[in-house]
């Protein structure tokens, strides 16, 4: 049976800059959010799931979903995203839970880059859990820059989530991202040299 490192975060926290790094060292990780895509495109579990709940109008001329306006059902009303958190939640959960057992059999170390990983309670997964950690005020700013959102809906989306304060009891590990991109992955190797 393989270790495996369950990584979170919260969105602007520099999660992906982790996830990349380990890629390049060569671990393999499993991206929650990609699964998510893939189960979302056309045919797809989640996607006949979501156009089933929500209507015809959430898909796009193309065939795709229009993820902004799903975004925006979603994020506007408690009632949905209630909706999505177990509906969604449950289905990704399988196909998370699929992709762990495959990868368990073959991988020494792997990863798995789950946001919400303590809020739909995978922690059980984990034999450790590394949270990629950042103060409010930078990750407004960053979330901002990055999806070019005002400050009211910068802040509106993190209202959304836990704050990464209430994380950092509960994860094994916290990567501080206040710094720059090399303090973060210095530590990073500091965690995979300790591991190993």
């Amino acid at each position: 049976m393989g270790k495996i490192i369950g990584i979170t975060g919260g969105i602007a926290s520099g999660k992906s800059t982790v996830t990349n790094f380990l890629r390049q060292q060569g671990f393999q990780v499993v991206d929650a959010d990609a699964v998510v895509h893939q189960l979302q495109k056309p045919g797809g579990r989640l996607f006949e799931a979501l156009v089933q709940h929500f209507g015809q109008e959430i898909i796009l001329e193309n065939g795709e979903l229009n993820r902004p306006l799903l975004a925006r059902r979603i994020f506007s009303n408690p009632q949905e995203q209630e909706w999505s958190r177990l509906t969604q939640g449950e289905i990704i959960r399988e196909e998370l839970a699929t992709l762990r057992n495959q990868l368990a059999q073959t991988e020494v170390v792997f990863f798995m880059d789950i946001p919400l990983l303590f809020e739909q309670d995978y922690a059980s997964w984990f034999d450790e859990t590394w949270l990629v950690y950042v103060d409010r005020d930078v990750q407004v700013e960053r979330l901002m820059k990055r999806d070019h959102l005002s400050q009211d809906e910068a802040e509106s989306r993190l209202a959304a989530q836990w704050p990464l304060e209430n994380k950092k009891d509960l994860a094994s590990h916290v990567l501080d991202n206040n710094g720059n991109q090399n303090q973060l992955l210095t530590q990073v190797r500091i965690l995979l040299e300790g591991g190993r």
